[in-house]
């Protein structure tokens, strides 16, 4: 989950609520640019994230605060996260191939740097780039196309922990002061984008990749008014009865 300080505590964000302002933002690229089978591609971005369950794991700091996904270690055991990882595969599957294809390559980036720590766990990884092969004959679609499509999913969430994307830095609310830029990485076309907040809190990205000259996106967040928690559970539920709050961003051509 993806934790901010408050002035009286902590506000929370689901990782799959980040993925659906994902696919928000997603729908709003300008249209002549489109990836290939791009409502496919917006369902791969808003259930990329599917195997965070926040409310099933340990989500506390050794101080008892809730646990930022950044913090949370970063080298994890093979045996331990296998299966979620076997089972997003799966499911991605039921939504259809080019969705499956999509998670997989998004398995295959944020898990290749862990090759070698476990047998089976190398076994799953070449299991992923046979599928993406054959998942791509079964469809007809060269691979760079599929890549086009792939980098068009990756501007607009994460592709690791601590690397910016444009849903992440709106949620972490890492936009600058003083209407200074920060770059968001390249997108699909290789071209460098830019975010910065106006004067007026309005947002505006440099150059503008999308449709319209302007548009509202919005994520929920839970509003949490306890600093510690004794353990999961307790925080657990007081997620389940916190307040929940709708934070918007505008974005402006400008």
């Amino acid at each position: 989950m993806i934790v901010n300080a408050t002035p009286n505590g902590w506000e929370i964000i689901y990782h799959r609520s980040h993925a659906l302002l994902a696919a928000q933002l997603a729908g709003q690229w300008r249209r002549k640019d489109y990836p290939a089978r791009i409502y496919e591609t917006i369902a791969a971005i808003s259930h990329h994230d599917d195997l965070e369950k926040e409310w099933e794991e340990d989500n506390l700091t050794e101080g008892g605060a809730p646990m930022d996904f950044t913090m949370a270690p970063q080298t994890m055991i093979p045996d331990t996260s296998f299966q979620k990882l076997a089972d997003l595969a799966k499911n991605a599957r039921y939504r259809g191939r080019w969705v499956a294809l999509l998670i997989s390559m998004h398995i295959s980036r944020l898990n290749e740097s862990r090759r070698g720590q476990s047998p089976d766990f190398d076994a799953f990884l070449d299991e992923q780039l046979q599928n993406q092969q054959r998942f791509r004959e079964e469809l007809g679609i060269d691979k760079d196309e599929v890549d086009a499509a792939y980098a068009f999913m990756q501007w607009c969430v994460s592709e690791a922990y601590r690397r910016y994307r444009l849903s992440l830095i709106l949620c972490q609310r890492e936009l600058p002061a003083d209407e200074r830029f920060l770059e968001i990485s390249k997108g699909p076309d290789d071209q460098r984008y830019d975010i910065m907040e106006r004067g007026d809190q309005l947002l505006s990205v440099q150059p503008w990749p999308f449709e319209n000259d302007q548009f509202t996106v919005n994520v929920e967040a839970c509003d949490l008014h306890q600093l510690k928690f004794q353990s999961n559970a307790e925080l657990t539920q007081a997620l389940q009865a916190a307040p929940i709050k709708v934070l918007e961003w505008t974005f402006i051509k400008s």
